[in-house]
């Protein structure tokens, strides 16, 4: 047993220093073992949350197999807490929105350039005031496309394809997203007006919350090998950014589970939480929900190639038209994905929801493109925005252990509420200057709710990734530039 200081102390198993279970005796109703990736210094982190307790829950869903899955960046959401995972099978399994979350395919991607660090440092605030310029950011705000109806239905349709074909995108980028940026059998049918309405002119555009455009630079490299297949080198300037599917995806979310609970009765499914809200994989309520997620999750692709085109645009702005800034890759979490993985050692395919959490393969995977086949998986995990990222590399344990899935960042330790009470923008400002990081917003509230203490140790973290197997370290950013919405 491990000393947690909660309630958890005596439920709670240790197998060994980067994993945990809640046995599925813990609670009447759970099928499977919940197993907890994290450590003695993040464990005691999650007294002030019910994250354990929603994996708990996780493992009573209807099908789930193996065990519910918490990662290393875990706290609480929607249903299932944020860095969770769960398998389901295809046949008696479940879809659950809240599994997936209100921001469909909010993902990471990262951009790498030609300049180093050195070169960029005298030009910075122009580029940071061309970035600000050039990408909208903020709740609400509406971007520099306005879609036609039919023009957003192609959109959802053929997400990152749409950007290249319409000159907001180019096409290598497909060989450098998850999926090539497309998820299959979207229907756009499946989405609601109102949702529809307010993707409409939203396309190319940050949002706010934890969503940023980070200017980084590779400050060290772990493994030259993976590094130099991903284009990567120490001292050089990337471009992290965090983005989703706007307010389009959180209202296909909201949509959806408005809907559920009379199905749910019909098909005779009961859940410890209401939030936890599923149906049947195979029902043609759970097929319509999984077309919508689909198309929403395309809209998403198409919203981070076009704010990396205007991205693109700014440094070229700045530091001259010969500038390379090109896509090194696109990850995604917030989704549901069906997938072939092993359980209890019988190849099969399942349905695999990762909420607050990311793919992370191992090289020889068929999804893998063909610019990463021999390498693996780029898996690309943000910290805070005063702290440092990381790019990892997936492995072929974590396809064993956590149907090939990893956390999606730091994870939060205090509420945006916590984090807003007693700060001043002005003070979060002065104290990433300090550290030599320019950061814009477009409110007060983008920075105080997004202040570095509010959020786990990235060190901590990666460090349960790397020891637990799950990825492997290849290179950590630091941030000298970041805008907010």
């Amino acid at each position: 047993m491990i000393k947690t200081g909660t309630k958890w102390d005596g439920i709670l198993e240790q197998l060994d220093e980067y994993r945990y279970v809640i046995p599925k005796s813990y609670k009447k109703g759970m099928s499977v073992d919940a197993l907890i990736f994290s450590s003695p210094k993040l464990l005691p982190q999650l007294a002030g949350d019910l994250s354990l307790e929603q994996a708990a829950n996780v493992a009573m869903l209807p099908g789930i197999l193996n065990h519910a899955l918490a990662m290393p960046d875990m706290h609480q959401g929607y249903g299932f807490p944020i860095g969770g995972v769960a398998a389901m099978d295809m046949s008696e399994g479940v879809v659950s929105p809240g599994g997936v979350g209100f921001d469909i395919n909010c993902g990471v991607r990262l951009l790498s350039s030609n300049l180093t660090r050195e070169e960029t440092r005298p030009r910075l605030e122009d580029l940071v005031q061309a970035l600000f310029k050039a990408v909208p950011a903020g709740t609400g705000h509406d971007g520099r496309i306005n879609l036609s109806n039919k023009q957003l239905d192609a959109v959802l349709t053929k997400g990152l394809q749409w950007a290249i074909e319409n000159g907001y995108g180019r096409e290598r980028d497909r060989d450098h997203a998850e999926e090539s940026g497309v998820m299959p059998n979207a229907d756009p049918s499946q989405i609601s007006e109102r949702a529809k309405k307010r993707g409409s002119t939203q396309l190319g555009t940050l949002g706010s919350g934890n969503h940023f455009l980070e200017v980084q630079y590779v400050h060290q490299i772990f493994d030259e090998e993976a590094a130099k297949a991903f284009g990567l080198s120490e001292g050089q300037i990337c471009v992290m950014i965090h983005c989703g599917s706007r307010g389009l995806g959180h209202q296909v979310c909201t949509d959806f589970l408005a809907t559920i609970k009379p199905q749910m009765e019909k098909y005779g499914i009961s859940v410890p939480d209401r939030e936890l809200a599923c149906l049947p994989i195979n029902s043609p309520e759970g097929q319509s929900y999984l077309a919508a997620m689909a198309a929403a999750a395309n809209f998403a692709f198409a919203n981070r190639e076009c704010i990396s085109h205007w991205t693109q645009e700014a440094f070229a702005s700045v530091f001259g038209k010969k500038t390379k800034v090109d896509l090194m890759y696109d990850v995604t979490h917030n989704m549901a994905k069906q997938e072939m993985h092993k359980v209890n050692g019988e190849e099969r395919k399942v349905l695999v929801h990762r909420k607050g959490a990311t793919r992370a393969f191992p090289k020889g995977r068929p999804e893998l493109t063909s610019a990463f086949k021999d390498i693996g998986q780029p898996v690309i995990i943000p910290g805070d925005m005063g702290r440092a990222s990381y790019v990892l590399v997936g492995t072929e344990r974590a396809l064993d252990e956590s149907f090939g899935s990893v956390c999606h960042g730091a994870g939060r330790l205090m509420s945006r509420t916590q984090a807003r009470k007693g700060r001043e923008a002005k003070d979060v400002v002065l104290d990433l200057a300090k550290k030599g990081i320019i950061a814009k917003a477009t409110t007060r509230e983008g920075l105080t709710e997004e202040v570095p203490d509010a959020y786990k140790s990235i060190e901590d973290v990666i460090d349960v990734v790397h020891s637990a197997g799950l990825a492997r370290r290849v290179a950590r950013m630091k941030p000298i530039a970041v805008i907010k919405g």
